[in-house]
């Protein structure tokens, strides 16, 4: 598949529930996202070009109370994932607000994978 995203995905370490808001199942789970978009980690396939508004459920953050935030979205690719019970769907966000915007920007920054090592203090040795 050709790469026209024009945003780095941010890979997520909370794997968040989407839902579709009013079909009322739940679709998977927030693999990584963007302002723009998101993929979702699910057990069923969805047809490329449906359009829903999902409901993402905000893991804690600092300085936010949002819980839940509802985004009008058109599924725009999905494909089997590696482990073979699960779908990746690939989600364009059709609206998104200011306030959405800060919300995602916010989750983003808490919860992105990082695959730097983490710069510890240096403690010697200690021999027993």
């Amino acid at each position: 598949m050709q790469e026209r995203r024009k945003e780095d995905r941010k890979n997520l370490v909370a794997y968040s529930q989407v839902f579709d808001l009013y079909g009322g199942v739940m679709l998977g789970y927030l693999g990584d996202l963007t302002t723009s978009g998101a993929m979702v980690i699910g057990e069923k396939s969805v047809s490329v070009g449906t359009e829903l508004t999902l409901q993402l459920v905000v893991p804690a953050l600092e300085h936010e109370t949002v819980r839940r935030i509802s985004i009008p979205a058109r599924v725009a690719w999905c494909e089997a994932d590696v482990s073979p019970n699960f779908h990746d769907i690939g989600f364009e966000f059709k609206e998104v607000t200011e306030e959405q915007k800060k919300v995602i920007e916010a989750i983003m920054a808490a919860y992105e994978f990082s695959h730097e090592v983490p710069k510890y203090p240096y403690r010697p040795a200690t021999r027993r």
